[in-house]
């Protein structure tokens, strides 16, 4: 069997590591999906979705260097946006209830209320040490460098 890009495949999840899965596909090739392939959503932990001997149902999406790159969320729908798929609730192109389009209306007239913006979730107990050990080393390789700097200029007077 000849694999193509675009080719949908039924094959078994033989391994999962933090950035993919290996998937045992037909004639004993295996293939990997990557992380940012296995569902629409944001996936941070790829065992949440997938375990070791599942059954799945795999897109080819690459073919490079020996190497069989494979996605699962091509072949799920993709998620309705809440705004009619406008991206940005950008409504410029957008049919009007009045017939006409947004593109032409006067700024700020028949402009569809938007939908009230969801607050964050909640930051987990390691993202929020992840962003005071980002603060702290930023802060600290300032003062590093400044420190150096003004060892450097002592150094030369002499």
């Amino acid at each position: 069997m000849e694999l193509t890009v675009g080719a949908i495949l039924e094959g078994k999840v033989k391994s999962i590591t933090n950035f993919g899965a290996f998937i045992s596909l037909p004639e004993g090739k295996t293939g990997m999906v990557h992380i940012s392939e296995v569902a629409n959503a944001y996936v941070s932990d790829i065992r949440q979705h997938l375990t070791e001997g599942q059954d799945v149902k795999v897109m080819v999406i690459g073919l490079e260097n020996g190497k069989i790159n494979l996605s699962i969320k091509r072949l799920e729908p993709k998620p309705q946006r809440e705004n009619g798929g406008n991206r940005n609730g950008n409504y410029r192109n957008a049919p009007r209830q009045d017939g006409g389009n947004y593109r032409s209306a006067p700024q700020g007239q028949n402009r569809p209320q938007r939908a009230p913006v969801q607050p964050a979730a909640p930051k987990t107990a390691d993202q929020l040490f992840e962003e005071k050990l980002k603060a702290f080393m930023s802060e600290s390789d300032s003062k590093l460098s400044s420190m150096r700097a003004d060892h450097r200029t002592k150094s030369r007077r002499r």
